[in-house]
């Protein structure tokens, strides 16, 4: 895909996926459309070559391909679709002082001072009840109907030497201006607006940042952008693993719950991933042990670019710029090491594609990695990666353009080549 193409689509995809539920809806789409048939996991699966996807919860997808002479090994690329915002409470409407608001709790670590004066939307599931039933939809409203003002410096005289913003207090959106007397609910407002039919017994609903995606500098080459961690990855993997052909079994998961942890059903901690190459390997007969011996996966996940305002904050060697190429995360908390880091150098080197080795100050957390968590379940050969960002986790962050392009052509070409375990030597095979 030529990187213009590339880069109209990555920022549509971005404004489309306001939350981990209307990514996978958006996935799911685009997988559709390139003729990718659902699998459900209650059904009885019976395999052979082709496309295939399913989900877990709505929020969580693995693909996969199964070529006609396939080979025992998978080539998996794994990421998250799930990013910080504000989760509405249940029953969290409220009125006070004229405002009415929603009581709303943060999903993730959230850079609590980049979420205020942002127009907010609301996007998630809601569960329906009509004729007795139950029924789960996706929304997203799309346009701006919440915000979190900031608080003047006229009444408060530490605002720019004090950044200590109390969840509860300060980060809770306004709505809208109504009389305590009206008999609309919020959720009212969400029936009529999106036209939906029925009681709406629950939901999993969140606040987001709806700014589209901009392309900035004099160059054109950042991207200033709601959600770049980790939408960046999320689609730079799908594009790759479109591309996929290759002798490899090929597998591209998304997890939902990486920000708060992944310790749910669909997240990477969960046995979601094993349980689907558990199914592959059994529906073709494959032993899995010699299968997994083989495989090789791909962790993409963002990571920290060196700060313009703040070089005291980075590592004395391993630092990260903007549009210089993707990162090879090499730290204790990663599962990069020097082998599978040497076969992605090489896969890298086959195309032009750059690549920056990674490491973080060791009087800092650089924190947990999808592939060490999917580890627990499925041991193979891993490798952390992703691209360098500036402001991560604010409701807007900063990325480099050509970073972005250079992930998906190497995980395309990761899709696309056979690596070959041979006792002590390992031989790459690029279609």
């Amino acid at each position: 895909m030529k990187k213009e193409i590339f880069t109209n689509d990555l920022l549509n995809f971005i404004k489309d996926g306001s939350c981990a539920f209307t990514v996978v809806d958006k996935i799911k789409e685009i997988l559709l459309s390139n003729g990718f048939s659902e699998l459900e996991e209650t059904d009885i699966w019976d395999l052979s070559a082709g496309n295939y996807f399913t989900t877990r919860n709505d929020a969580t997808l693995i693909a996969f391909s199964i070529p006609k002479k396939f080979e025992e090994r998978y080539a998996i690329c794994s990421t998250h679709c799930d990013t910080p915002a504000l989760t509405l409470k249940a029953n969290g409407e409220y009125f006070k002082n004229g405002y009415m608001k929603f009581n709303s709790m943060p999903y993730g670590g959230l850079l609590n001072y980049g979420w205020l004066d942002r127009p907010l939307s609301v996007a998630g599931r809601i569960i329906i009840e009509k004729n007795h039933e139950l029924e789960k939809k996706i929304i997203d409203y799309k346009e701006p109907i919440a915000i979190i003002p900031s608080l003047a410096i006229h009444q408060n005289d530490k605002a720019n030497t004090n950044l200590d913003l109390n969840m509860q207090t300060d980060l809770q959106p306004i709505i809208t201006l109504k009389n305590d007397n009206s008999k609309n609910t919020f959720l009212d407002y969400l029936k009529n607006s999106l036209q939906i039919k029925g009681e709406i017994k629950d939901y999993d609903l969140f606040f987001y940042n709806c700014e589209e995606p901009q392309i900035i500098g004099f160059d054109k080459n950042l991207l200033l952008s709601p959600r770049i961690d980790n939408l960046t990855s999320t689609f730079a993997c799908l594009q790759g693993f479109l591309d996929n052909n290759s002798n490899s079994i090929n597998v591209y998961v998304t997890f939902n719950n990486e920000e708060i942890g992944s310790l749910t059903k669909e997240g990477a901690e969960s046995s979601f991933l094993l349980d689907i190459l558990k199914r592959i390997a059994t529906s073709l007969k494959l032993d899995l042990a010699k299968t997994l011996a083989n495989s090789f996966i791909i962790s993409s996940d963002n990571t920290h670019a060196i700060h313009p305002n703040h070089d005291e904050l980075m590592d004395d060697t391993g630092n990260l710029k903007l549009n210089e190429g993707i990162a090879i995360i090499k730290e204790i908390s990663s599962t990069t090491d020097g082998y599978f880091s040497s076969i992605l150098k090489k896969i890298c080197d086959e195309i032009g594609a750059k690549y920056q080795d990674s490491t973080f100050k060791n009087d800092l957390s650089s924190g947990s990695t999808l592939s060490g968590l999917s580890l627990r379940h499925v041991s193979v050969s891993s490798i952390d990666i992703g691209i360098p960002q500036l402001a991560m986790h604010s409701s807007l962050e900063v990325c480099g353009l050509k970073d972005v392009y250079d992930l998906y052509l190497t995980l395309s070409k990761f899709y696309q080549t056979d690596i070959i375990i041979n006792k002590e030597k390992t031989k790459l095979i690029f279609h």
